[in-house]
């Protein structure tokens, strides 16, 4: 692995979060909290889960800390309505999440990218090949990432590839979906 994939590497995780902090910027809590029907996740399922997942990916394989999620009491702040991260649950009991506060979530996800940036600033290629797992729990063999590593090993490269990167791509996609039923544009032209 070369230097130049770590930085490419760094480069699309800075650009999928800028498109982030775009995608927040110019909603309004009834936007984020929309519903268009029943089984149809709103806006904020997408984010609540997805900077979670970063969050997590980020604060323990690469920092050894608690989540911030957990740490810094963002539930309560945000005051969300399912504490839940929505990997194992079903949709309608996710279709039910909403914000109380979209400016605290904006807070927390703004705190989350700024964490992931600062990690990714030590990252090497050397540390990249670390093992984390030497493979996917049962739980998690029906997830993108274990389509990714099949039988393999889980490193810090496939926790950044897939539950950042990919994982940040695949929700950025349904929330510029849920921004045009709200009336918003996509975050790049």
């Amino acid at each position: 692995m070369s230097d130049m994939f770590v930085e490419s590497l760094r480069n699309r995780i800075g650009a999928i979060n800028t498109l982030y902090e775009r995608c927040v910027s110019d909603m309004t809590l009834e936007q984020v909290n929309h519903q268009e029907r029943a089984g149809v996740l709103p806006i904020a399922f997408s984010l609540s889960h997805y900077i979670r997942a970063q969050d997590q990916s980020i604060s323990g394989p690469f920092l050894q800390q608690p989540a911030l999620w957990e740490s810094g009491g963002w539930a309560e702040k945000i005051g969300v309505t399912v504490d839940k991260f929505g990997r194992e649950e079903t949709v309608e009991e996710m279709e039910q999440i909403r914000f109380a506060d979209f400016d605290a979530f904006k807070s927390y996800q703004a705190v989350v990218l700024a964490r992931t940036l600062s990690a990714l600033e030590v990252v090497t290629a050397e540390s990249l090949s670390e093992v984390l797992m030497p493979k996917l729990p049962p739980n998690m063999q029906n997830i993108y990432c274990a389509l990714v590593i099949k039988d393999g090993p889980l490193r810090k490269l496939d926790v950044l590839e897939c539950f950042v990167y990919q994982h940040g791509l695949r929700h950025m996609g349904e929330i510029e979906h849920g921004r045009a039923l709200v009336g918003l544009q996509g975050m790049t032209s």
